[in-house]
């Protein structure tokens, strides 16, 4: 495709010996460079990693897995080609399991409707032109999602289908857990959203509080007293699990404000293995 490239390895601190193989590759091939991270950092600060060490007019961004076919490259490139700024790959058939398909689609959905901004289910499979590379690199956030950073950025995008493949070996080192996880930081990194509906759900129940004291302020006068209720119980349950809900959310938010104002690198190189260059 074309005579200069190079291939970007980043090692996130794999637990198994994968810098090793990273090392000897680049012995046998001038074009591989190595990237190892001083600790895991996750997949898309390793991928910001990667970018920021990319020297070329265009970078391809994939995952090691070779989920994403490879054989795909000169396509997407072509596509990159009649004009566009990126190109993403859109997962036509995904190999994992009933549960994480069914999970991945429940988040894209909930992302979407919440941001009211279609967001496809798409891999990290891309092609980024320079323009685009330098402007993904000017964002600092430490909660950051690839995808939904393209989305912002708002470049003219193109998109081709392709069939994700069977894992070459291992398995995903993402757990439920960690999935979890990783679907709460996009969202509070996306938008503040939330916050909005807290005040909107205050203000609902509030609302209903008043409602509520002006009929049996009325109902006093018309019928009595009336003695109380198990409904009052599980009101006061309702609220109470409403304001720590709503607490809960905030204190999500101040302590992502906290972990970026501590401002912080965003990763740590630990080692470095290409053509000349071994430290």
């Amino acid at each position: 495709m074309t005579k200069t490239y190079e291939i970007l390895l980043v090692d996130d601190c794999s637990p198994d010996q994968a810098w090793y193989s990273i090392v000897e590759l680049q012995k046998k091939y001038p074009e591989v460079k190595g990237l190892r991270l001083s600790r895991n950092f996750g997949q898309h600060i390793a991928i910001s990693a990667g970018l920021a060490e990319a020297k070329g007019d265009v970078a391809i961004v994939m995952d090691c897995d070779l989920q994403d076919p490879p054989e795909r490259i000169p396509e997407i490139y072509a596509k990159l080609l009649e004009g566009y700024d990126l190109v993403l790959a859109r997962r036509t058939k995904k190999h994992h399991s009933s549960f994480r398909v069914l999970a991945a689609k429940t988040y894209f959905y909930l992302v979407s409707w919440l941001n009211r901004k279609p967001i496809e289910g798409f891999g990290t499979f891309s092609i980024l032109s320079r323009k685009v590379i330098d402007a993904f690199l000017l964002f600092n956030e430490r909660e950051r999602h690839y995808l939904f950073i393209l989305t912002w950025l708002g470049f003219r995008a193109g998109v081709i289908d392709y069939v994700h493949e069977k894992r070459a070996s291992g398995k995903s080192s993402y757990s439920v857990r960690r999935l979890i996880q990783h679907a709460i930081d996009g969202q509070f990194f996306q938008a503040t959203q939330l916050l909005n509906w807290i005040v909107v759900l205050g203000l609902l129940f509030a609302a209903g509080g008043v409602a509520m004291a002006g009929f049996f302020i009325v109902r006093y006068f018309v019928e009595g007293s009336q003695p109380g209720w198990t409904s009052l119980s599980v009101l006061i349950l309702i609220c109470t699990g409403a304001i720590l809900t709503s607490l809960g959310v905030i204190g999500v938010y101040v302590g992502k404000v906290f972990d970026q104002a501590k401002d912080r690198p965003l990763y740590v190189i630990d080692q470095v293995s290409e053509r000349g260059v071994r430290w």
